[in-house]
């Protein structure tokens, strides 16, 4: 299930592209409040933008923008809505995001060509261990995909390790969906009770939230534990709420591959110009085939890197590697720039570590500084110097890190109305432009 598009050359991709973003321009110029008003004080004359280079001519849209008028992104009547979804609010007030149903069948085609992608067929059942309720569109983005595939879905939600093992063992699913820390939980439990976990029938995961893979695409420590215990394949797959649109690993697993067919996508640095190939900047977006609210250079705050070779997969669009930090999360200690996915890897590799919270804040002469608050059943120094001498041989640069207890490490991951755990608390007086 490979759309012809993503088999096309990169110039026909190209042309195909530069015909829709013609219609999203006089769609925007037409229904989008915000847009029209972009347009008119830049003095933009949409008929010359022609080709996708000629996006520089066009100002970038930020969080803040949607954040501070988020219904004048809305270009439809109320009465055309039929579901609402919320980001996770990381600025403040979450975002709302209004969804036609013209956009559900886009949100379906989109993560059923992404499962496809993985190799997902309809005569497989997959297992959903994120949620589908309080406004988030993951949960609900998978189960419509799952079913525009034909494949079989059985949700049990997020967490409680028990319910999701007697789901696997009754229902035989052979994907699951899920954060792939959550599959370490899986083990120790499957571990503590006899159960035989690699005669369960899984024989794939679908990971969303965080990395499987290091730069160059090899395993990093997380997928490696997992797979130490559990012969299944791993897949990545990237995706947010603005961008109503996945980038997921074929086989081959090098990267999420670009569906050109719903979004053109922009790796950008500080100067909101393209950086060069094989260089990391931001991903910035253009939605393609959004009613209700596209969106146009949409500067995402992730930092990647994108992948331009023909993939064996037969597809040849463009593949993003895996996402290296936020970027208003970028940190720089002590002459280092640091994402906190960097030391999520080293925390990782210590099975005494139960769980952590990264808290980045100011000292008193204003450069950044790192704590790290780990919970562990064994607090010890000679643990302590373990964790500090693998990052300064990884890093370079030793954090500060105290030991706490369990409970209250969990109390700050999962501040009230949080969907998701919280991994970074960024507590600086200022934020990175």
């Amino acid at each position: 299930m490979i759309p012809e598009i993503e088999k096309a050359t990169a110039d026909e991709i190209k042309i195909f592209q530069e015909d829709k973003l013609e219609g999203l321009l006089t769609y925007l110029n037409t229904n989008s409040k915000y847009y029209k008003r972009i347009f008119k004080k830049h003095n933009i004359d949409i008929t010359m933008i022609k080709t996708l280079e000629d996006l520089r001519k066009l100002p970038t849209t930020t969080k803040e923008d949607l954040q501070k008028y988020n219904d004048d992104f809305i270009c439809v009547a109320k009465h055309e809505i039929i579901d609402y979804v919320t980001t996770s609010g990381t600025l403040g007030e979450p975002v709302t995001f209004a969804l036609t149903e013209n956009d559900l069948e886009r949100l379906a085609y989109n993560e059923a060509i992404s499962f496809a992608c993985a190799g997902v067929n309809k005569k497989d059942v997959l297992q959903l261990m994120t949620t589908m309720d309080r406004r988030f569109i993951a949960g609900l983005a998978y189960f419509l995909g799952v079913r525009k595939l034909g494949a079989g879905i059985i949700r049990v939600g997020n967490g409680i390790p028990e319910l999701q093992w007697d789901s696997i063992q009754k229902f035989k699913p052979s994907y699951l969906i899920a954060v792939p820390s959550f599959l370490l939980k899986l083990i120790e439990h499957a571990q503590k009770n006899d159960i035989d976990i690699n005669a369960s029938g899984v024989k794939g995961a679908i990971c969303i939230g965080e990395s499987l893979r290091e730069d160059d695409f090899s395993a990093n420590i997380l997928n490696k534990k997992i797979k130490a215990n559990w012969d299944i394949e791993l897949y990545s797959t990237y995706a947010s709420t603005e961008m109503n649109t996945a980038f997921t690993e074929c086989e081959e697993q090098k990267g999420g591959h670009h569906h050109p067919e719903l979004i053109i996508i922009e790796i950008l640095n500080d100067t909101d110009n393209p950086v060069n190939d094989s260089e990391v900047g931001e991903l910035t977006i253009t939605t393609l085939g959004v009613e209700a609210m596209p969106l146009l250079r949409f500067k995402t705050g992730d930092m990647v890197k994108a992948h331009y070779s023909n993939c064996k997969c037969g597809r040849n669009t463009i593949r993003l590697g895996p996402v290296l930090g936020r970027k208003k999360q970028m940190i720089k200690y002590k002459g280092t720039t640091l994402y906190p996915p960097a030391m999520n890897n080293i925390l990782n590799n210590f099975n005494e570590v139960e769980n952590y919270i990264i808290e980045v804040l100011h000292n008193t002469i204003g450069t950044d500084e790192i704590l790290i608050k780990i919970a562990t059943q064994n607090p010890t120094q000679v643990l302590m110097q373990n964790i500090k001498d693998h990052f300064r041989a990884k890093l370079r640069v030793m954090p500060k890190i105290e030991f706490h207890d369990k409970k209250i490490i969990q109390q700050l991951q999962f501040p009230k109305f949080s969907r998701k755990p919280v991994m970074v608390v960024d507590k600086r007086k200022f934020i990175f432009k």
